[in-house]
């Protein structure tokens, strides 16, 4: 095993390091368990990023605007928190969140069309 350095940190007497598999998006899809999901969206005239909340049923729960993707993601959170809301409860549901808004972000600052995954 080669030697493993990361800048000036030391490593603990329990570093592993984990060769990570391929992600299937499809394949690996898991829906959250809450039932809501996210739509994503860009409005090139406006400068601005949408991401709308929807339900298990489909239909749009909240509507957040933003510019960025971090200004984006920290509200939704923060509203969930403050209303005691549980819309995004895994952790990949919220990197994915987080990927989707920064491609956004990347896509309107480009003036290009942004596809959501």
């Amino acid at each position: 095993m080669k030697k493993y350095v990361w800048h000036k940190q030391s490593l603990s007497p329990h570093f592993e390091l984990i060769e990570c598999a391929p992600h299937d998006p499809i394949k690996d899809f898991r829906r959250d368990p809450t039932g809501a999901y996210v739509l994503i969206r860009c409005d090139i005239k406006d400068s601005s990023i949408e991401v709308a909340v929807c339900d298990k049923k489909h239909s749009i729960i909240k509507a957040f605007r933003g510019r960025k993707a971090q200004d984006l993601y920290c509200a939704i959170f923060e509203y969930e928190k403050k209303h005691k809301l549980k819309w995004i409860s895994r952790k990949d549901h919220a990197a994915y969140l987080g990927k989707e808004l920064k491609k956004a972000e990347l896509a309107l600052s480009g003036k290009e069309n942004y596809v959501q995954e």
